[in-house]
């Protein structure tokens, strides 16, 4: 049932709500992530990395819930519950514990390569249905991609 009604065609919905609601699992799950080793990152570089995935948790919840908003907006029930991120998401699960910083540089770099490469299938499968979801995706892929290459720089 959907109370919201969209002015693309049954098809060009259902291919553009299963990006977004892969989008949408990806970015909760990224931020998820990145809250995590925020909380168990040490080492000598702590401090810089420790508000560095700050932005990245701060980005990815927003741009969720532009996704999340935008789902909405063409008719698609969003569904951001912890099950459905779980089983859905293309992020790799995160150890329990204190973290190098070395160690969560590289798990934020395969983190941030997942979502990118997923985002990047999206951007893709939605041009001709949608370009204003192409469009949204387009933009939050190229904060992502800061995101990727700063943690590249890392441990260059």
């Amino acid at each position: 049932m959907s109370v919201v009604k969209s002015p693309l065609s049954e098809q060009d919905r259902k291919v553009v709500g299963d990006s977004l609601q892969g989008a949408l699992v990806d970015l909760l799950d990224l931020s998820l992530v990145a809250k995590q080793v925020h909380w168990n990152v040490v080492g000598p570089r702590f401090r810089s990395i420790h508000l560095q995935l700050d932005e990245v948790v701060d980005s990815a919840r927003t741009h969720s819930d532009t996704v999340a908003e935008r789902a909405s907006a063409i008719g698609v029930s969003a569904d951001g519950r912890a099950g459905t991120v779980a089983k859905s998401s293309g992020i790799d699960a995160v150890t329990n514990g204190w973290v190098k910083d070395s160690e969560v540089v590289e798990i934020m770099v395969a983190a941030l390569h997942a979502v990118i490469t997923r985002m990047r299938e999206r951007i893709e499968v939605t041009a001709d249905p949608d370009p204003v979801t192409q469009d949204l995706l387009i933009g939050l892929t190229a904060d992502l991609e800061k995101f990727h290459w700063m943690f590249q720089a890392e441990n260059a």
